[in-house]
């Protein structure tokens, strides 16, 4: 009977861990919306016209209005100093996460980067946006010689840590396509425009995009 009761109330501990580990439905963000783009040279666009760069791409398939936040160059760090104002400045209803490859060209100590995108997405959550964190290769610097890259595993684990939805794959599969990009870390027209279609679709499993539009 102890035995039983034990394994009872495990069984009920995990069931509630399970109840705190789902993630909320995430809110559909409608047409006209401000959604901000963060990110470094692949959210700017290098490689690209600025009318090909994936936010370009994603307000002419969306209706909203994406404000281009990437800055090439720019780290993990950069981007969460640069946070807090463009915050106040847009007000977004949806913030994308697509930083740290800038961090990992440099070998920048991995715990910090971490600790930045973490940073930045409960500042974006904080100030009332929902956040999608985009995850980036681990290795895009030898995209010229490696055709198949993956994600940092940083990312799922910390979309898994903060409850968060992940784009998992976008930028690997972009890169690993010599056809898809300009350079060795960055996309082409086309390459932008095939990472936007995917995540358009990740969008619109996740409720935050409509089915029609």
């Amino acid at each position: 009977m102890i035995q039983r009761r034990g394994f009872l109330a495990a069984a009920c501990a995990a069931a509630a861990l399970a109840a705190c580990g789902r993630r909320p439905k995430m809110a559909p963000v409608p047409a006209g919306a401000t959604v901000l783009a963060l990110g470094d040279s692949i959210t700017f666009g290098t490689g690209a016209s600025t009318e090909a760069s994936y936010p370009s791409t994603l307000a002419s398939l969306t209706g909203w209005q994406v404000v281009n936040a990437g800055v090439p160059g720019d780290t993990s760090a950069g981007a969460l100093a640069r946070l807090p104002g463009l915050l106040q400045e847009h007000a977004p209803q949806l913030v994308l996460v697509s930083i740290g490859g800038n961090d990992f060209l440099r070998r920048l100590p991995s715990a910090a980067t971490r600790d930045n995108i973490r940073n930045i997405c409960r500042q974006a959550a904080a100030g009332g946006a929902q956040v999608l964190l985009v995850a980036i290769p681990e290795a895009s610097a030898i995209a010229a010689v490696v055709r198949s890259l993956a994600d940092h595993a940083m990312y799922a684990e910390l979309a898994q840590e903060l409850k968060l939805p992940l784009h998992a794959g976008g930028w690997a599969k972009v890169l690993s396509d010599p056809a898809l990009r300009s350079d060795p870390v960055h996309a082409n027209a086309q390459g932008y425009q095939a990472f936007t279609r995917g995540l358009v679709e990740r969008l619109r499993e996740l409720g935050l995009l409509q089915a029609g539009s």
